[in-house]
């Protein structure tokens, strides 16, 4: 009875890992048409434009509790082409003042954009304090959802079609290689921390090499 219960067990393990397997070939398959074959799609990536700033953050207050100081930040995401608009406003509480932003960028070849210059997605990912680990940080934007900031980018593609390409790019992060033959050259996390005080706005830029860069400058 033993022996016919761990046979069971493996059988559905098996059943299992197949499945998954299965569903990240398939995933892949699906982004690798959309790249090669979805001419809105290669529309959409191909009029890219450089972006310089993609959010910023500030302090609302910082107050002492048992000892430990915490911090209350805002985070905002601006609009592609436009700093000025807001397309995605949280507020988080983090203990200490060291405070970690963390970022997906995916960079497509000069020859997937119509100016022939590299261009890139920028996906903001999560926020975390200097005594947490990433994986207990706070989401940004949700990962494998469409990006508040990207809303409208591939309005012209069926709502599967969306769905595949964005849920496709977040999980392909650590495999980048699968699609540089499609126009992709690079897809990497970039995190930089920051000591943040009250009354200063923390402006995050990128470089055009892909760099997430803080600048501060006073909060008027």
């Amino acid at each position: 009875m033993k022996k016919l219960v761990q046979t069971i067990f493996r059988l559905l393990m098996l059943s299992i890992l197949l499945l998954a397997a299965g569903a990240l070939f398939f995933g892949t398959k699906s982004i690798h048409d959309l790249l090669g074959e979805n001419k809105q799609l290669k529309q959409a990536i191909s009029t890219l434009t450089q972006e310089d700033q993609i959010g910023y953050a500030k302090v609302v207050r910082q107050e002492t509790r048992d000892g430990k100081l915490y911090s209350t930040i805002r985070f905002v995401e601006t609009a592609r082409g436009n700093p000025l608009e807001t397309v995605l406003e949280k507020e988080y509480e983090i203990e200490g003042d060291i405070i970690h932003f963390d970022a997906l960028i995916v960079t497509f070849s000069s020859q997937a954009v119509i100016d022939g210059k590299e261009r890139s997605l920028y996906l903001w990912r999560r926020v975390y304090g200097e005594t947490q680990s990433p994986a207990d940080g706070f989401s940004i934007e949700e990962q494998g959802a469409e990006p508040a900031r990207y809303t409208g980018l591939l309005s012209r593609l069926r709502l599967k079609d969306r769905k595949t390409f964005w849920s496709a790019i977040w999980d392909l992060s650590n495999d980048p290689e699968a699609l540089q033959q499609d126009g992709i050259k690079a897809i990497y996390g970039n995190a930089v921390y920051k000591k943040l005080k009250p009354g200063l706005i923390y402006v995050f830029k990128i470089s055009p090499t892909g760099q997430l860069i803080p600048e501060t400058v006073p909060d008027l």
